[in-house]
């Protein structure tokens, strides 16, 4: 056999490899991953959710426990007794039973109830906030899925294509119309879109991964049935209430305040009374006692703590201006990456389109002699590069949108939670 024919030959044959090795590789998943919109159902069930409503039960149960007054105190003392002389039973011992309460004044439980509350105010407002970035989370893991399995679909694609090329080359090298070395570099883009399918698969893979993980699935799933890329976001408008994190900000700006009159209050003196009962053994006979008693603010007026309250109320104040000037910031960056990720998805369809008709018309010229090999393999390789830019813009839309939607305190296109 001729070097020739044996070349055609071992070209052809691996062409019929990666062929079947095609072939083979065709997804056997079947498990559909639910829609957007009901695995939302369930976000209250993912760990952050978990954790935020946990620490909201917490400040409603110290809130509760802020507006308990403080419990009496019984004491029971012995004087003169066991002693010596006189003394030396109990038979001119004196017992008092006494109950004493501190009067909780100068308003002290009000303070402590409104330090409580308005900490409770915050943990709900962190427990929405935590809701929103699962929200966020979640429409991410599931577009990237998408467009994972979608890149994986489009390296299947590219391959019968390159495939498809390579088979009407080799009729071209049989007929002598095409060098052999173009049939070998033919089998060599195969090889390499082989190998794209492979990477492809696996980030498929790891995708769906990541979307069982993150959306708390029972079982794996490996397909979407329901798109996300496809959907279009709400319309960009102004914002139509204070951002979440600044509405954070807000409530531990108005927490530290509170706790400004709770140190002012601990400066003043915890008054006590006191009523019981004192019985005398020598002379058989009983008589009531009552009390009153404060200590003297001559050293501890709780300066320091007071202090610290009123930098710890300045600090949280210097927070919101912060949070405002950032949020105004980046939400005029949001606004713009979506409108632009919105115009970039109608430029790359306006793209595929055109590699489509470029790519069918190359192939016709290709197999009619008048356009060369490596013409077909550019106008393929566009084709394959506008679909892919095609779901990249898709998923950079739902990117900034998620973006967005956290900055305006709502899920992702436009979905209740």
């Amino acid at each position: 056999m001729s070097p020739l024919k044996s070349g055609r030959s071992r070209l052809a044959i691996g062409c019929a490899v990666v062929a079947m090795a095609t072939a083979a590789i065709g997804p056997a998943w079947a498990d559909p991953v639910p829609s957007y919109e009901k695995l939302l159902e369930r976000i209250g069930l993912t760990p952050g959710a978990l954790e935020a409503e946990a620490l909201v039960d917490a400040a409603e149960a110290r809130a509760r426990q802020a507006g308990v007054r403080p419990n009496p105190e019984l004491s029971l003392e012995a004087e003169n007794a066991f002693g010596t002389g006189p003394f030396s039973g109990y038979g001119n011992a004196e017992t008092t039973l006494s109950v004493s309460q501190d009067l909780d004044l100068w308003g002290r439980r009000s303070a402590r109830v409104g330090v409580a509350q308005a900490e409770g105010r915050t943990s709900i407002l962190r427990r929405d906030l935590a809701t929103l970035d699962a929200a966020g989370r979640l429409a991410l893991a599931y577009a990237e899925a998408e467009a994972a399995d979608r890149r994986f679909l489009l390296a299947q694609e590219a391959l019968d294509l390159t495939i498809a090329d390579a088979r009407a080359l080799m009729i071209l090298v049989e007929e002598g119309r095409e060098p052999l070395f173009r049939g070998v570099q033919a089998q060599s883009q195969a090889a390499a879109a082989r190998a794209a399918l492979e990477e492809a698969r696996a980030e498929r893979e790891a995708a769906f991964a990541r979307l069982t993980v993150v959306a708390m699935l029972p079982a794996p799933v490996t397909s979407i049935p329901t798109s996300l890329l496809d959907r279009e976001p709400p319309a960009v408008g102004q914002m139509a209430s204070t951002a979440p994190e600044v509405r954070v900000a807000e409530a531990e700006r108005a927490a530290a305040e509170s706790r400004i009159e709770v140190e002012r209050v601990r400066a003043r003196p915890d008054v006590r009374v006191s009523v019981g009962v004192r019985r005398y053994e020598a002379e058989d006979a009983t008589a009531l006692t009552f009390g009153v008693s404060m200590p003297l603010p001559l050293f501890d007026r709780n300066r320091g703590n007071y202090d610290a309250a009123q930098a710890e109320f300045r600090a949280a104040d210097a927070r919101v201006m912060a949070a405002r000037q950032t949020t105004q910031a980046d939400l005029a960056g949001a606004e713009a990456r979506l409108r632009s990720a919105s115009s970039r998805v109608w430029a790359t369809d306006a793209g595929v389109t055109a590699a489509e008709e470029a790519y069918r018309l190359s192939r016709i010229g290709f197999e009619a002699g008048r356009i060369s090999q490596l013409e077909l393999s550019s106008s393929r390789a566009a084709l394959i590069a506008a679909r892919n830019a095609a779901v990249d813009a898709r998923l950079a839309r739902v990117r900034a949108e998620v973006d967005l939607a956290l900055l305006q305190g709502r899920a992702p296109f436009g979905t209740s939670i």
